[in-house]
């Protein structure tokens, strides 16, 4: 027995301190999902876009409405070219209800983009969102994922609270639409 202990010393000092000492920093590499993003990637950039991950959460308390900027309503879907150009779209709401958005603010500082869509069952819940810029057309796309099994959301209306992080955002005139497959809500923002 002892000679078995002995072993398992003698293999696992050595395995630990390589593995420790030459280990790749960050998540481990996963094949699919890696290459798929790094194609999506690729693809943005040769069409002109430039991809920003936006914070996305649903707030316990939604924010006061402030000054916002006024919205019209907009076509929804995704523009031809971004459709063409993403390796895997994203699965939309439904319907962007309302928007509370700053019509300006800082390049330094977070914009924060509160709004009230409605999914078409409540199969679905928040999983993330992306900001698309291309010259002065900015794209946002909140993205929602299937729930499996016998899970169900509480609503199909949500309230969802996006976060531009600082200095994403260059100085300058933007039309932003935030886009739900059928209908999509759009306003301008003035960043200084």
């Amino acid at each position: 027995m002892k000679w078995i202990a002995v072993a398992i010393l003698v293999v696992i000092i050595p395995y630990t301190y390589l593995t420790l000492h030459y280990r790749r920093p960050g998540p481990a590499f996963q094949p699919y999902a890696d290459l798929q993003d790094r194609a999506n990637v690729i693809r943005l950039l040769g069409a002109g876009y430039q991809r920003i991950t936006l914070g996305a959460q649903r707030p316990a308390d939604p924010l006061p409405a402030a000054s916002a900027a006024p919205t019209t309503s907009a076509t929804g879907g995704l523009p031809a070219d971004l459709l063409r150009t993403l390796v895997q779209q994203p699965l939309l709401p439904a319907e962007i209800l309302r928007v509370s958005a700053a019509p300006s603010a800082s390049a330094i500082l977070p914009y924060a983009i509160q709004f009230t869509c409605t999914l078409p069952d409540n199969k679905e819940q928040l999983a993330g969102a992306e900001l698309y810029v291309k010259g002065g057309e900015i794209l946002i796309t909140p993205d929602f994922e299937r729930l499996t099994g016998g899970l169900l959301t509480r609503t199909r209306e949500n309230i969802i609270l996006l976060t531009v992080p600082p200095g994403a955002l260059k100085p300058g005139r933007y039309h932003i639409t935030l886009a739900g497959r059928n209908t999509s809500r759009a306003w301008t923002l003035q960043v200084h």
